[in-house]
């Protein structure tokens, strides 16, 4: 089974607050860069913190379309993407960030009501992923609870102040 991080820990109400609390975070946490911290790498060889900003965009949409179609479908095939592909593109390589921060606000809220509105049955079902197996909503809600906090970290750690 795949897994990124590690387990964030609490009850699912407080995971999917964390999430839905996404978008607030994100913005403390860029606020007042600038253009050259923006397309700062957070580590070498890695994505610049407005490739990292759209990247969360990019993967939260593909989070709701993945715990939707488990809420609505019979063991759905989950579609994969590669995000270093998508990352690559020159609109997460020069837009200006203030358009996947205003992108994520309504999403994370549309998330976190699919999470927070499942049925107790809901949470026992299953979608496949062609490379990680079988996954449940409880995978998704700790994958995407855990996601964007874990880049906040790696994007705070640039701030002149951490380093």
């Amino acid at each position: 089974m795949h897994t990124y991080g590690e387990p964030v820990s609490g009850t699912r109400e407080d995971k999917i607050r964390r999430l839905e609390h996404l978008s607030d975070d994100l913005e403390r946490t860029v606020a007042g860069m600038t253009d050259a911290e923006l397309d700062t790498p957070y580590r070498a060889g890695g994505w610049t913190v407005r490739q990292v900003v759209h990247h969360l965009a990019d993967s939260h949409i593909n989070a709701y379309t993945r715990v939707r179609l488990l809420l609505t479908e019979h063991e759905p095939t989950i579609k994969p993407y590669d995000q270093d592909a998508w990352a690559a593109l020159p609109d997460a390589q020069r837009m200006p960030i203030s358009i996947s921060l205003a992108l994520l606000r309504p999403l994370q809220i549309r998330l976190a009501a699919a999470f927070r509105n499942a049925k107790v049955e809901d949470w026992s079902r299953t979608a496949h992923h062609p490379d990680w197996g079988s996954l449940t909503l409880d995978h998704f809600l700790n994958e995407y609870s855990w996601h964007g906090h874990h880049h906040l970290e790696q994007i705070d750690w640039l701030r002149p102040s951490k380093r």
